[in-house]
Order: structure tokens, then sequence, then C-alpha cells
């Protein structure tokens, strides 16, 4: 399967009059976004703000982060299950905002959503401080359940994406990136002197609104699988869920997952690249059994000599992991995990839930129990009141003067578990 990307790279974001991008700017008509938001009527209002980097800007609560992008050719509609109709994508031609992002935010479980800063420290540890961010603020109506909301929220910011998506559709990309995956056998001709690997990708689905949607259907309902790389890049995975911001995978995160970027880009050197396998975290043992019993076969069955593994949360989910890289490593198969660290602040604390001595190559995200300083700054996007309560800050996070002392969870994206951010350890 071929994808060739389009990108069409923004470098500024502002409101007028028409919606359109030319040279280099992301023109944006806010009435027209916020009567998109108000068609559902699970809204009592809509707000529409600009956040660009090094703006003494604050965005909480943040609930997603979407990539504006658009198909051109080929089949389907990005998101599909979701905006678009169930048509398997990944093939053709898309286009991308390159430096663009739609930002959701909204007071939906209080305790896990995020920040993220423009400037300052926080913006170091975050990748969307880089970004100009149309960020949507949207009241819900009274005594919407908050599962409801969450939806709500989520489709919002998809059709907004979709919208600002649209204006590149007749654009000349700047730069074009194409990338194909051959068939198994194909693969087997290829590349037979390289080592054969494979991409274990857990997905978030512990429960109500821990969810992640594979061409619109909840993870929890699917069993392990295999996908092309290239149709996770045309927006067939999606965030659902509100957990810990740190490291959370947003919708951006999947349509711009670095370990698939990466492996690409070593494919046909040093590696051929067969595929990605998804796979689900689970509540229950058994469910996770099963999960980790199905990675493990489908890794055995692509005949592969190694597989990358990358999670989504921690605590809970790190028994997912360690199942996963176990039962893959008894077929004879290497692998490498790639988490985060829960080690108290001191950093002295066991680092995951559950370990295992195969589990002997590790790449860490960082760890998010590590206490920062956040300054104040000019302009809150959202509402500041959460800093005491979303995971990671505490009774008294924030302070008088608009800053907040709190553990890295507060930041969207700070260690995230693609590797999709500036920690790590060596």
């Amino acid at each position: 399967m071929k994808l060739e990307l389009g990108y069409i790279f923004i470098k500024d974001i502002q409101f007028a009059e028409h919606s359109k991008v030319d040279n280099g700017t992301l023109y944006v008509n806010k009435e027209e976004v916020k009567a998109l938001i108000l068609e559902d009527q699970n809204f009592k209002s809509a707000d529409v703000e600009l956040a660009r980097p090094g703006e003494s800007i604050r965005i909480m609560p943040v609930k997603d982060v979407i990539e504006p992008r658009v198909k051109v050719e080929g089949p389907g509609g990005v998101f599909p299950g979701m905006i678009h109709k169930v048509e398997t994508v990944g093939s053709g031609k898309t286009n991308v905002l390159k430096g663009a992002a739609v930002v959701t935010t909204g007071k939906i479980v209080g305790f896990q959503e995020g920040i993220i800063d423009m400037e300052g420290p926080g913006a170091e540890y975050t990748p969307f401080s880089k970004l100009n961010n149309l960020v949507l603020v949207c009241e819900p109506v009274d005594g919407l359940k908050q599962h409801e909301h969450e939806k709500a929220l989520r489709f919002a910011g998809y059709k907004v994406a979709v919208y600002l998506g649209e204006l590149a559709r007749t654009l000349t990309p700047d730069e074009v990136h194409t990338y194909e995956t051959p068939s198994l056998t194909e693969g087997l001709k290829l590349y037979p002197e390289l080592p054969r690997v494979a991409y274990v990708l857990m997905l978030q689905s512990q429960g109500l609104m821990h969810d992640t949607y594979v061409y619109g259907v909840d993870a929890k309902q699917s069993l392990t699988t295999m996908i092309y790389p290239t149709e996770i890049m045309d927006g067939a995975i999606v965030s659902g869920n509100c957990v810990s911001a740190c490291d959370k995978n947003t919708t951006y995160h999947h349509l711009n997952n670095p370990v698939i970027h990466d492996l690409f880009e070593e494919h046909g050197k040093t590696l051929s690249f067969v595929g990605v396998i998804i796979t689900n975290e689970n509540v229950y043992l058994a469910d996770k059994e099963r999960s980790s019993d199905w990675s493990a076969k489908l890794a055995e069955f692509l005949g592969v000599d190694g597989v990358i593994i990358s999670q989504e949360g921690f605590g809970n989910p790190d028994t997912d992991l360690i199942m996963n890289c176990k039962k893959i490593e008894s077929k004879n198969i290497k692998t490498v995990i790639i988490t985060d660290e829960y080690a108290g602040r001191d950093g002295s604390s066991q680092s995951l839930a559950d370990a295992d001595a195969k589990a002997n190559a590790v790449v860490t995200g960082g760890n998010a129990n590590e206490v920062i300083e956040l300054p104040p700054m000019d302009k809150v996007i959202g509402y500041a009141d959460v800093a005491d309560i979303i995971a990671g800050g505490f009774d008294g996070s924030l302070h008088a003067d608009g800053s907040i002392t709190a553990e890295l969870q507060v930041i969207t994206g700070a260690t995230n578990e693609m590797g999709f951010n500036r920690l790590s350890a060596r």
C-alpha cells in the first residue's frame, strides 16, 4: 500500500473574513468555525481562539490535538468511520497542513485533561507549543453526561480539522513524502537479507472514556489485528480517551506516529518494515491474556525477527505491556519496549507496575512524577482552576499569581510513549 503525504507548511494562523491558506499563513473565518461546532445541539456556546508559538498563552484543560488533513486522491476520506464513511484508507494522496493543529478543551472528567504552554519552561515539554493552534472552547448544555460531552467535543475537533484540511485540497505541497508497505511475499523477495521488524501499537481502551477508535470501532471491542502503517497516517486510528495528559496519545500523535516514521526511514536500509499489529489494553486478566496471546501469535505468523512495542498510559497497562513483551520474546523474537516512568518525585520508586527479565531493551519517555514550576501566562484559554485537580496537580498547585506547581503529568505529551517528546534517559 502506497501513500503520498503532501506537506503545506503553516508558519502563522490568523482570523480573517475568508478561510484560506496563503503564503504559509492559515486564515480562518471564526464565525464559520463556531457555526460548525454549534451544529451539535449538545453545546450551548462555542468560542475559537488562536495560540501561536512563543505567545504567553496557556491552554487548559486540553482534550485532544488534531492535525488538519484532506484526502485528495484515492479511496476513502480522513477519519474513516468517524467523519467519512468506512472505507480502507492509507493509499493515494493526502495533503497536510503541517505546523497547524486543532486543540479541543473542556471540563469533561476534570482530573484527566492537560496543559499546553506556548512559551516558557512548560513549552519545552510538549511538541504542541511549536504549532499554530486553533483552540475550541465549547460549553456543553446543562446536564449533559460526561461521555456525551466527550463525544460531542471529539467530533467538534474532527469536523473543524476536516474544514481546515479542505483548504489544502487544491494546493501544491511544499514537500511530498512517499510511504509504501509491500505485501508479505513481496517483502520477503525485496529484502531477504534484512531483519524483518513489526510494530506492536498498544491502544488505550480501559473503560468508559478510555477509548481509542479504529475505523470508528472502540478498540476494546476488537481482537488484536494487523493494519497498514499508512492507514494510521490517514486517520484510521483516533483518540477518544480522557487519560493522564503526559502519556496520552492524541489524534495528532497517531497521525504522526514517530515509530512508524522512523521504521519507514530505515525500511530497505537496515530492516524490512513488515507492518503494524494493533492491540488493546484491558482491565480484566482474561482479556489481557487473550490480547497478548494474539499479539505474539501474529508476530510469529508474520515471521518477524524483531518487534517494537509502544504503550499508552501507566499502572494497569504496564501489565499488558509486559505480557506482550514476554510472549513475543518466547517466540524467539527480540523486543524493544517504549514506555514512561512513574518513579516518584525523587526517581527512586519502581518505574513500572510490572516487570520481567525479558524486558531488557527499554526506551523511556521520562519520569512523569518530576515536579516542575510553570510561570504565569498573560492569557489562559479555557479554565485555570482545574490545575488543582488534573492528574499531576494537587490542592494548592495553582497559585494566586497564576503560576502552577505540578508534576509533569499535567503537560500534554510530556512523557509520550511513542517517543514524541524530548525526554528520555541514558
